[in-house]
């Protein structure tokens, strides 16, 4: 299950983890999304339509050193940028 830490401590574990790992301090997550083409939704008209001109919903993830899943968000209309 994707957890969001809630605070500071937790946080600085995270950033302790990048820079042990990855030699990248600072870091507090690592962030991808990705467009899923999908059909058209009914009564949706430009809200799945994005700039590379097919209908898509976005998947969005944010992850911590160890690629544990710290946030995760699936169906965000297409027309938002990735």
């Amino acid at each position: 299950m994707a957890y969001i830490p809630s605070t500071a401590e937790e946080w600085k574990e995270i950033a302790n983890g990048f820079e042990n790992r990855w030699n990248f301090p600072g870091c507090c997550g690592s962030i991808d999304s990705k467009h899923i083409n999908i059909l058209c939704p009914q009564h949706s008209h430009s809200d799945f339509y994005n700039y590379k001109g097919h209908f898509s919903t976005v998947l969005f993830a944010l992850v911590d050193s160890n690629y544990c899943f710290r946030y995760i968000d699936v169906g965000a209309n297409g027309r938002v940028n990735d």
